[in-house]
């Protein structure tokens, strides 16, 4: 995450671990963690004299969990791929096929990962002036898009939700190699979407 960017949420069975805002999260204690409920209910918060504030994020990483029943991490980074990516594609759709990569991205529908000749679908929304504007959004990309684990946020970011906090960061990796996959070869005339051609028989 660049800078004190993003945020991040952690579920253990009911109780739920939230980053707090404006920090480098590197630097992070774990009594700097926010711990609540499901439900808003909290649990814990860090120590008075740190002033630390929770994260704005906290609605759209509730959302997520609420949308994605059995997820055990969400991720929110503002890294440039995904910002790009949202610029190239001006619909609301960001899509990729037959990639590597896309094996190592989870398919809620299927309570699996995706294979290499799958066609990758993202939902884009766009940005707005606050994080907690974006719940809505980002809530109805989730409903809209029962299989998809991320959320494009144009001029933004993503948001990206697995099983476990270990496969949410893969995926994080991998979306965004993905996106700057599809970058270079839209600079070559290459189409993200279509299959590759086979070679023609001498």
């Amino acid at each position: 995450m660049t800078g004190s960017g993003g945020a991040i949420g952690v579920r253990r069975g009911e109780e739920i671990y939230i980053t707090p805002s404006g920090v480098q999260k590197e630097l992070m204690e774990p009594e700097d963690l926010f711990v609540q409920t499901i439900d808003g209910k909290s649990i814990a918060t860090p120590p008075a004299f740190k002033k630390l504030t929770q994260s704005s994020c906290t609605p759209l990483i509730i959302n997520s969990f609420l949308k994605r029943k059995g997820a055990g991490a969400v991720v929110h980074a503002h890294n440039p791929n995904a910002v790009l990516i949202s610029l190239l594609y001006p619909g609301k759709e960001f899509r990729i096929t037959h990639q590597q990569m896309i094996k190592c991205t989870y398919n809620w529908q299927l309570g699996k990962n995706n294979k290499y000749f799958d066609e990758l679908v993202v939902p884009i929304v766009e940005g707005q002036p606050e994080e907690i504007d974006l719940a809505p959004y980002v809530a109805k990309a989730l409903e809209d898009y029962p299989d998809t684990s991320c959320v494009i946020i144009r001029r933004h970011g993503m948001y990206v939700v697995g099983p476990t906090w270990e496969k949410t960061k893969l995926m994080l990796e991998s979306f965004d190699y993905l996106f700057h996959i599809a970058m270079q070869m839209k600079l070559y005339g290459l189409d993200p979407t279509q299959p590759p051609q086979e070679s023609s028989k001498s």
